[in-house]
C-alpha cells in the first residue's frame, strides 16, 4: 500500500485561506455614474458657448447698445455705474471670503475662536450698503428725466442746425423743444406699422416696418396694439416699449446729425417685437433708417403719391366690380 500510493496530507481543522486577487469586481452602475460626472461637467461650458455665440446674446455682450439715442447713452451710463459698483462689491466680498479660507483654516491641534458678534461691524456695514442705496436712488433720478424726457431737436423744421442754447416756450416741462415728429406706431401680429403726422393737402404716410425719420430731430412714438401684447424695440435707441391692446405708452428717441457713416446716405438700427406675441414672433422685426432732412423729406412726399395713386387705383377697381356684378344680375 504504502509503495502505491504517495503519504496524504494530515488532516487540519484550520480554514483554508483564500485566494487573493488585485482585481475588484466592478460596481454595478459606475460606468453610468462616470458618464454622468462627465455630461455634468461639459454641459455648462455647451450651454455657456451657446449663450455667447448666438447672435442675439452678443448684441452688446455686456453693456447696452447705444450711440442711436441720447436716452440709450443715459441707459447705458446709469448701468455702468451700477455695475462697476456691484463689481467691487463682489471682488470685496469674494476676496475677503478667500482671505479667511486660507488665514483661517482648520490646523491639527487647534481650536476655532468663537465669536457671537460685533456690534461696530454689523454697524458698519449697514450704514454702508444703507449709503450706497441712496446713492445709486440718487444718481437714478439725476438721470432719469435724460431717459424719460425727449430732448429738443437739433433741427428746425425746415432742416437748418439749432443753435446751442435757443430757448423756446412750453407749458408742459416733458414736451420736447422745438421741431417734433410724433408717430404713432401700432404692432399687431406679427408686423409693426407706423403713421406719421397729416400734412394739409396731401395724402396721410404710412409705412410698414421699415420706419424713417430724419436725423437730428427728436421723434416721440405713440406705441399701440391691435391685438395682442408686443414690446417696441429697438436697442441702440433706448428701451422697450410695451404695446398694449386698448392703452397708448410713450417713448422717444433722437438720432444724432453725425450718426450718418461718411461716403453713406442713411443710418439704419434694427430690432424686434421683446415680447412673445405667437408663433411667428421671431418674425416681428423692425428697423428705423435715418436720412438727412431734404431726403426724408423727399421720401414722405413720394410716399404721399404713391399711397395717393395707390387709392385711386383700387377705388377704379372696386368701381368696375361693382359695375360688373349689376351688369350680371
Amino acid at each position: 500500500m504504502s509503495g502505491r500510493f504517495t503519504a496524504s496530507r494530515p488532516y487540519t481543522a484550520d480554514a483554508v485561506a483564500g485566494v487573493r486577487t488585485n482585481q475588484r469586481s466592478p460596481r454595478p452602475g459606475g460606468g453610468a455614474r462616470r458618464r454622468l460626472r462627465r455630461l455634468a461637467a461639459v454641459l455648462p461650458l455647451v450651454v455657456l458657448a451657446a449663450l455667447v455665440l448666438a447672435p442675439a446674446a452678443s448684441a452688446g455682450w455686456f453693456l447696452p447698445e447705444s450711440d442711436g439715442s441720447p436716452n440709450a447713452d443715459a441707459i447705458r451710463t446709469l448701468y455702468i455705474l451700477i455695475a462697476i459698483i456691484g463689481l467691487v462689491i463682489f471682488l470685496g466680498v469674494e476676496g475677503l471670503l478667500i482671505y479667511s479660507m486660507f488665514k483661517f483654516r482648520a490646523k491639527k491641534g487647534r481650536v476655532a475662536a468663537q465669536i457671537h458678534g460685533n456690534t461696530q461691524l454689523e454697524i458698519g456695514w449697514t450704514v454702508g450698503a444703507a449709503a450706497i442705496l441712496i446713492f445709486l436712488t440718487v444718481f437714478t433720478f439725476i438721470l432719469l428725466d435724460d431717459i424719460k424726457n425727449p430732448a429738443p431737436s437739433q433741427i428746425d423744421g425746415q432742416g437748418n442746425p439749432i443753435a446751442a442754447g435757443t430757448l423756446y416756450a412750453a407749458t408742459d416741462q416733458p414736451t420736447p423743444e422745438g421741431e417734433t415728429l410724433n408717430i404713432r406706431v401700432v404692432g399687431e401680429q406679427y408686423a409693426w406699422s407706423f403713421f406719421y403726422p397729416e400734412v394739409e393737402g396731401e395724402e396721410r404716410v404710412y409705412a410698414y416696418n421699415d420706419m424713417y425719420v430724419p436725423v437730428g430731430v427728436t421723434v416721440t412714438l405713440d406705441v399701440q396694439s391691435k391685438d395682442v401684447a408686443h414690446s417696441w424695440w429697438i436697442p441702440d435707441l433706448g428701451g422697450k416699449a410695451d404695446a398694449i391692446p386698448g392703452y397708448t405708452n410713450k417713448t422717444w428717441f433722437q438720432i444724432p446729425l453725425d450718426a450718418i457713416p461718411e461716403g453713406q446716405d442713411r443710418v439704419i438700427y434694427e430690432g424686434q417685437c421683446a415680447e412673445l406675441c405667437g408663433r411667428n414672433h421671431a418674425d416681428m422685426l423692425a428697423r428705423v433708417i435715418g436720412l438727412p432732412y431734404d431726403d426724408w423729406e423727399g421720401w414722405r412726399q413720394r410716399k404721399a403719391e404713391e399711397l395717393a395713386t395707390a387709392e385711386e387705383e383700387a377705388a377704379q377697381r372696386r368701381d368696375e366690380l361693382e359695375a360688373t356684378q349689376e351688369e350680371g344680375s
